[in-house]
């Protein structure tokens, strides 16, 4: 009898369960982060953030069963977890400021992008060579520094909040923030795992013994919901939007195959170009999914190809057993609105941790890049950072740009990605096979997040 690939292992049940709740643990912030985020800038109320939030985990939910058990040619059959993609965060927030465009805009948006991705998969090994670690590594990075602006408004109370910055925000945030930490240094295996989660949590229970936390409403949620497609509207496509969520599925696309191919590397089991066509399907399907249920795009998520690193569990099983718990979550309104009233300032704590970390792990991309051997690799970061940093620096800069492209010119990691891989093309030459070098190192370092 052939033996069995740990990657197909199937364990006993108390520990699928248990393995598959620690991945959700370790991706659960992240996830329900982008509904909040997005939400509070469309000004969303509580009970339909909370509806987000449930179409979220069962979207994830979704997109895991296809990426892990794969269905004909999607799911490239490795343990992975599925969530929405930070570098999205900044392009929807564009988004959801551009006049007309709202929600149903995104979704549209969402939808395309995935179709895209469809369209692209047999292309990807012709692009990747514009996608080096030099580049990569300054998105990654340029990511990390327009999110942290995210996690200070938080920190702050919101950045409408009347008494923004007031000392109660700031410490509970510093709360937040130190008990991640001592978690971090002081515990391990699953604790030291679930830190972000544990941090949040006793920030959340502080701020309901002060008072802070209204849960009105929530005796409206009944327990049980099933989560319906096209919630908010049907679907609406603008111009530019749409090019942004194709440009967002290009970057994904990029660092997706570099994480399949260190997880490969990672259990054992050979990963070839058919593997990972199967792979960026499903990133690509759970994207459309992601759109059809009023989400985001979903892909492969690298906290939790850290975390199979960590403990050396590589059955899929048990990715497929924390994609069925995401699914039963997002059936449950009324904790999507438990989690839809946590304090901004309390996630403001936990922003500095995440984002910082997005921004420390493109620094640790940059690292590997032989600037002996690419001396002008140094120019590509310098310039494509400071283009970056425009539109955060001096918010007015491209005021003169039609309001058409200003979603464009007003997103820095838009700019950035521009201007890396176009200096890149310009003053490098990367071969396939250098750029899927490049790709496997700059999936070690994200895999760290």
């Amino acid at each position: 009898m052939a033996a069995v690939h740990p990657v197909d292992e199937v364990l006993p049940a108390p520990r699928l369960f248990a393995l598959g709740l620690q991945h959700v643990l370790v991706m659960y912030a992240n996830a329900v982060a982008v509904p909040l985020i997005l939400g509070g800038a469309l000004k969303l109320p509580k009970d339909q953030i909370a509806m987000l939030i449930n179409a979220d985990l069962f979207a994830c939910g979704i997109a895991t069963l296809v990426q892990t058990i794969g269905i004909g040619p999607f799911g490239i059959r490795l343990p992975v977890i599925m969530g929405v993609t930070a570098v999205s965060i900044s392009p929807m927030l564009a988004m959801a400021a551009m006049p007309g465009v709202g929600l149903t805009g995104i979704y549209g948006a969402v939808i395309v992008g995935g179709l895209f991705g469809l369209a692209v998969t047999p292309f990807v090994k012709y692009v990747l060579p514009f996608f080096p670690a030099v580049v990569t590594g300054t998105i990654i990075t340029m990511i990390g520094v327009v999110l942290m602006r995210v996690g200070v408004n938080w920190a702050g109370g919101g950045a409408n909040a009347a008494d923004f910055g007031a000392p109660g925000y700031l410490l509970v945030a510093a709360l937040v923030l130190a008990v991640i930490l001592i978690v971090i240094r002081f515990a391990s295996g699953f604790l030291a795992n679930a830190a972000v989660l544990i941090g949040v949590t006793v920030g959340y229970l502080t701020t309901i013994a002060l008072g802070w936390t209204d849960f009105s409403g929530i005796h409206e949620e009944p327990w049980l919901r099933v989560v319906l497609p096209l919630q908010f509207g049907l679907p609406t496509f603008h111009l530019i939007p749409c090019l942004t969520m194709c440009l967002v599925m290009t970057i994904v696309f990029i660092e997706a195959t570099g994480m399949f191919l260190a997880l490969g590397a990672m259990t054992g089991r050979e990963v070839g170009a058919n593997d990972i066509k199967r792979g960026l399907r499903a990133d690509a399907l759970g994207t459309i999914i992601g759109g059809v249920f009023n989400t985001f795009p979903y892909v492969s998520y690298s906290q939790n190809i850290g975390l199979v690193a960590v403990t050396g569990v590589f059955s899929r099983w048990v990715c497929v057993t924390g994609g069925c718990i995401m699914l039963a979550l997002g059936l449950i309104p009324k904790l999507a609105f438990i989690v839809a009233s946590v304090p901004q300032c309390v996630l403001g704590g936990a922003g500095f941790i995440m984002f910082g970390m997005v921004a420390a792990t493109g620094v640790k991309i940059l690292k590997s890049i032989d600037y002996v051997a690419a001396p002008r690799s140094t120019l590509v970061i310098a310039i494509s950072i400071g283009f970056g940093l425009i539109p955060i620096v001096s918010p007015n800069f491209f005021h003169i740009m039609p309001p058409e492209l200003r979603p464009i010119f007003g997103d820095g990691i838009i700019l950035t990605s521009i201007a890396a891989v176009s200096l890149n093309a310009i003053f490098n030459r990367t071969t396939r096979e250098e750029a899927t070098e490049d790709a496997v190192l700059a999936a070690q370092g994200a895999s760290h997040i």
